[in-house]
């Protein structure tokens, strides 16, 4: 999951890579830590034996209700095992926070003992991997009472969860929905909760007839009941792992699809109905298409896709019912500027080859699963949208890993303390590029035939990372495990010094890489540029230094290492000016030329350099167009007339939104006022990052019409225009927005890339902190006591709990008359930080 997983996903005013878990879209958070690692540590085996089988599930039979204003759950349950290879007389199943009534076994109550984790039984008898033993369970399961049995020692793994369940907030309806990755199904249903399981499933939903069930596999049967209730009887006929079991109830809307005579819906609330398709529309194209590059057909009988409130991950891909957080939801302005959930509704639905279909055989081998759907972003983006776009996604994901400085673990970790441990930026953005560099090795055709062979081979059953290796080593016929063992066994990532010496006499050049720190083995590839033509050279890399001579006509414009930018890497070297003007011509990756603008904005009193720079508003990619539009100098000498004229003529005509909201902020920088009619136009724009470009150079002109027009906007507009709006009521100190400003501060001050916002909002939250709003008070308080239990492992907690005592330490300054009641506020939340 996609966690699992990201990447909160910020407004699309801000470009993040989209990650599953909301773990991941907010691991930015850890560049501002640093953390040592010890380098000797021992590897520990403590999970080694997680994962053994005593017993084997077969199927699963579920019969659910509730009592929803106290957020109970009444199961009964059929359970259908076997020992799996030795014989027994005990049977121990998982059941977490559970009151047990009775468990029967051939017509007869059995004796158990119970811990409020697992259930030890009595099964009277030896049985035998030749014996199938049915086994009924009556239980209760009270998950918002879960936390007082430190299950996974996480405050937020209960399994099911009750939104508004007693009705009290009048903006969310009520919801029930489950999250079972990585062991928390087991807080709703007693099993077997390891991933290495799998089983078939039934399951019976009863629930006030207004409300709209969803599960696993295909609603088989409907039946209304006197008292106004009704249940839902889904059947899953094809077996998965039990962290993959889903339940959802509430008032949705659905929308539905479909893909070869299968079912494809989705499920929204009523608000959205008429976005559904917009959102979600592009998933049968998908489906087909990783039907085709793995040569083997989505296998399940349907597909849904919910969009649920609070859910506590990105999304989840339970099989055939994936859930996504409330982000998905965008509005027709988001839309404009590109599905920003697109991504991550290819991960999930990528899940369902690898992680559904085969599955990792313990949470050390996740990256079977979530490197996989990881990169199947990539595949999906580049192939829908191309490379440029999916190049973008790919390196963004990239810097998020290198950023967050943990890099030293392996990405099969077999030594972690909770299974959520390895759910982090290594394996998943870390783990996709590691698959990006091997098909780039063994080749397109290769790499595709190799998962071909792995789905195949495996399909329905758990797997380890060798199986992997082996499938990729038959279909490509080389021997892969200097790779997987250095990638995937190993930790961290070359750093290369790149130096070039030229012999003029001899007209040669030697290429040398030099690793710093930790060796490792790669081929890559350089790239010579001599007389406009290009020439390119594969090395392999097998020794901590590494020279290639050769031969040049005429002195090379440039010598490129790894142009594609294919190796997980860090390289240095030094480039000038000379370097950066070829590069920004003739550079084939639009990260190179990117770069190059960005460098040679330094240089801007060069009439040349400044001109390339205007004329990079025409470059084919539109990153690099907005680059040069962002750093272009309009104060120098040669700022002329015409250049202004140029930007005017790109703010009113650019197809591309953000090209489009880059000028409109490069015309709000020069104060002219002639613009204010045209940014007053703007501001009216269907795009919401164009509207939020036009409210920005607005308020540089007038500041009470931008601050009036915002306060006009319709709620969901807000939000998605909700930092450059927050950067306006900070400046200005508006106390009629301290509430909303409130919400994104914590964001505001550890999620820009931008030093000068990030400043801003911490004067936001100095002026929060010394207000005397109690709604801005429980906003603030209430996204720290979350990121500080979310990312406890980076000790955001400990940073958490500092900006509360700030809090507390501005009202002792300003003493309002209710200060008493704001540092109670505070006080909570420190109380519910101190015991995360």
């Amino acid at each position: 999951m996609k966690k699992s997983e990201i990447a909160i996903f910020v407004i699309n005013i801000i470009a993040l890579i989209q990650v599953k878990n909301i773990l991941i879209l907010l691991f930015l958070f850890t560049s501002f830590f640093s953390f040592g690692q010890d380098s000797g540590k021992k590897v520990r085996f403590t999970n080694a034996g997680f994962c053994e089988k005593e017993f084997e599930l077969i199927h699963t039979k579920l019969e659910i209700s509730f009592d929803i204003p106290n957020e109970v759950l009444f199961g009964k349950e059929w359970i259908t095992l076997r020992p799996y290879n030795y014989s027994t007389d005990k049977l121990i199943l998982d059941a977490k926070g559970m009151k047990i009534n009775d468990i029967i076994f051939k017509g007869k109550s059995l004796n158990y003992s119970y811990d409020n984790k697992k259930i030890k039984i009595d099964l009277n008898a030896f049985y035998t991997r030749n014996d199938t033993l049915n086994l009924f369970i009556d239980y209760v399961a009270s998950p918002s009472e879960i936390n007082r049995y430190s299950v996974e020692d996480v405050s937020n793994s209960k399994g099911l969860y009750f939104l508004n369940s007693k009705g009290l907030s009048a903006s969310k309806s009520a919801q029930i929905w489950t999250q079972g990755q990585t062991e928390s199904n087991s807080c709703w249903f007693p099993t077997i909760d390891k991933p290495n399981q799998k089983t078939t499933q039934e399951i019976s939903i009863r629930v006030p007839s207004k409300y709209v069930t969803v599960s696993n596999g295909t609603l088989n049967n409907q039946k209304t009941h006197t008292n106004g209730e009704r249940t839902d009887s889904w059947v899953m006929n094809e077996k998965h792992a039990p962290y993959l079991f889903f339940i959802a109830v509430g008032e949705f809307s659905v929308v539905k699809d479909s893909w070869r005579e299968k079912e494809v819906s989705y499920y929204v609330e009523k608000e959205y109905e008429h976005l559904a398709s917009a959102i979600f529309g592009k998933t049968p194209k998908m489906m087909e298409f990783f039907s085709d590059i793995t040569s083997v057909d989505y296998v399940w009988d349907s597909y849904r896709q919910i969009v649920l409130r609070d859910f506590v991950s990105g999304a989840m891909e339970n099989t055939t019912a994936v859930a996504h957080s409330e982000l998905a939801y965008q509005t027709e302005g988001d839309l404009l500027d590109g599905n920003r959930w697109e991504p991550t509704i290819a991960h999930e639905l990528f899940h369902h080859w690898f992680g559904n279909l085969v599955t990792a055989e313990n949470w050390s081998n996740i990256s079977l699963s979530e490197s996989f759907a990881n990169y199947g972003e990539y595949l999906w983006l580049e192939h829908e949208y191309g490379f440029d776009k999916a190049e973008k996604h790919r390196l963004e994901g990239l810097k998020l890993y290198k950023d967050q400085g943990d890099q030293m673990e392996n990405l099969v970790r077999f030594d972690y303390d909770n299974p959520k441990d390895v759910f982090d930026l290594i394996t998943y953005n870390k783990g996709g590029a590691i698959l990006h560099m091997l098909k780039n090795y063994i080749g397109t055709a290769s790499f595709f035939e190799g998962l071909r062979l792995y789905l195949t081979e495996n399909a329905f059953t758990s797997t380890e990372v060798p199986q992997l290796r082996m499938a990729f080593e038959k279909a490509s016929g080389k021997d892969l495990n200097w790779f997987f063992n250095q990638w995937y066994y190993g930790s961290g990532y070359p750093k290369i010094r790149i130096s070039q010496d030229y012999n003029l006499l001899e007209k040669t050049v030697t290429v040398t890489l030099r690793q710093q720190g930790k060796e490792f083995y790669f081929p890559v590839s350089i790239d010579v540029f001599e007389k406009g033509r290009k020439k390119r050279i594969e090395l392999f890399v097998d020794s901590r230094e590494k020279s290639i001579t050769f031969s040049y006509d005429t002195y090379p414009n440039w010598i490129q290492v790894d142009p594609d930018h294919v190796l997980l890497a860090e390289f240095s070297e030094n480039k000038t000016l000379r370097d950066y003007r070829f590069i920004l011509t003739n550079a084939s990756h639009f990260v190179d030329r990117k770069n190059a603008v960005l460098a040679l904005s330094e240089h801007q009193e060069d009439k040349r350099v400044f001109e390339m720079i205007v004329e990079s508003f025409k470059d084919a990619n539109y990153e690099v167009q907005v680059a040069a539009l962002e750093s272009v100098d309009l104060s120098g000498k040669y700022a002329k007339a015409k250049v202004i004229s140029k930007i005017e003529n790109i703010a009113k005509t650019s197809k591309n939104n953000y090209v489009k909201a880059a000028a409109i902020k490069v015309m709000g920088r020069l104060v002219y006022f002639d613009y204010q009619s045209f940014f007053e136009k703007s501001f009216s724009h269907k795009s919401n990052i164009v509207k939020g470009s036009a409210l920005e150079a607005l308020y540089y002109l007038d500041k009470s019409s931008a601050i009036e027009r915002a306060r006009n906007l319709p709620d969901n507009v807000k939000e998605t225009i909700a930092y450059p709006l927050s950067q306006i009521y900070i400046k200005e100190k508006d106390e009629k927005e301290i509430v909303f400003v409130s919400n994104y501060i914590v964001q505001g001050m550890y999620m820009s890339n931008n030093d000068e916002i990030k400043a801003l909002f911490k004067k936001g939250f100095y002026w929060v902190a010394g207000s005397n709003s109690a709604k801005a008070f429980v906003n603030i308080t209430s996204d720290l006591v979350k990121k500080g239990e979310q990312f406890k492992k980076y000790n955001f907690d400990k940073q958490a709990i500092k900006m509360l005592r700030i809090m507390v330490e501005e009202q002792d300054k300003v003493g309002h008359p209710n200060k008493s009641e704001l540092i109670e506020i505070v006080n909570s939340a420190l109380m519910k930080l101190i015991k995360v």
